[in-house]
């Protein structure tokens, strides 16, 4: 009993989820092959509150679920603090190099739109918006 029930959150978890990359080096070579953009976001998913606020406004709705697996590759570089929070040594260097790159101010959050090649098209940091504010803003990079 005990399985099936943690089976059945596993599978409902998962169809609610985000099909967020789980390695930069995936979502480019993605991107690449699907000749998509690549939403990524700078995070500190356990200490970040207006990252926190994104996450649950954003990233977790179903109109951005729908709009993100249609017109973008995403990627989270996420940089928690909690021990129990705390990434593999490989994702935490990746994210280091990530955020050297393209996030040197340490801005959190921060959100970035890049083109298949990893250009930055726009930049934005949190805004009070609703899931369609923020995707209608993202957008307005691809011009």
């Amino acid at each position: 009993m005990k399985k099936t029930v943690l089976f059945l959150l596993f599978f409902t978890a998962l169809g609610y989820s985000q099909n967020w990359k789980s390695s930069f080096e995936e979502a480019k070579n993605q991107a690449l092959a699907e000749n998509k953009n690549i939403v990524l976001v700078f995070s500190g998913s356990d200490w970040c509150a207006p990252c926190i606020k994104l996450e649950k406004t954003v990233w977790q709705s179903a109109e951005f679920k729908k709009e993100s697996e249609t017109n973008w590759v995403i990627y989270k570089a996420d940089f928690p603090k909690k021990k129990a929070n705390q990434l593999s040594p490989t994702l935490t260097e990746t994210n280091k190099k990530l955020a050297e790159k393209y996030n040197a101010s340490g801005n959190f959050p921060l959100v970035m739109l890049l083109d298949k090649t990893g250009a930055v098209l726009g930049v934005e940091g949190y805004k009070n918006y609703t899931a369609s504010e923020y995707i209608k803003l993202i957008h307005s990079f691809e011009k």
